[in-house]
């Protein structure tokens, strides 16, 4: 939860944070790059490859990622190894989501806000 400085609980704050987190992991491409990278390191062509997704794009996702802090990368060579910079964590909530999915069943996919034929599939 983010503090104020007087040590006080910033709800508003708090909760806006989470959404932002939540939005991090609210594209299907960047879900599938954290997903991937729960696996272990991988460069962004070797992301590419398995995920069908043009450099470009991967690159993108991989930048907001690591904006959000949840993505970090160091160099090898030429190229970069990107990581979960919190892996434990991530894998805990993905862990809980696949969770809460499964106890929810098809209601969020056929929220009528939300859900994928609102959307018209994965954006």
């Amino acid at each position: 939860m983010a503090m104020s400085a007087l040590g006080v609980v910033d709800e508003a704050g708090a909760l806006a944070a989470a959404a932002c987190l939540f939005r991090g992991f609210g594209d299907g491409s960047r879900l599938a790059i954290v997903r991937q990278l729960a696996l272990g390191e991988h460069r962004v062509v070797e992301l590419t490859e398995h995920l069908g997704l043009a450099q470009s794009t991967v690159s993108k996702h991989l930048a907001c990622l690591r904006d959000c802090g949840l993505v970090e990368s160091r160099p090898q060579g030429r190229a970069s190894l990107f990581s979960l910079a919190h892996p434990e964590a991530t894998l805990e909530l993905l862990t809980a989501a696949e969770r809460l999915l499964g106890l929810t069943g098809d209601a969020v996919a056929l929220c009528p806000v939300y859900g994928t034929a609102s959307q018209g599939g994965d954006r």
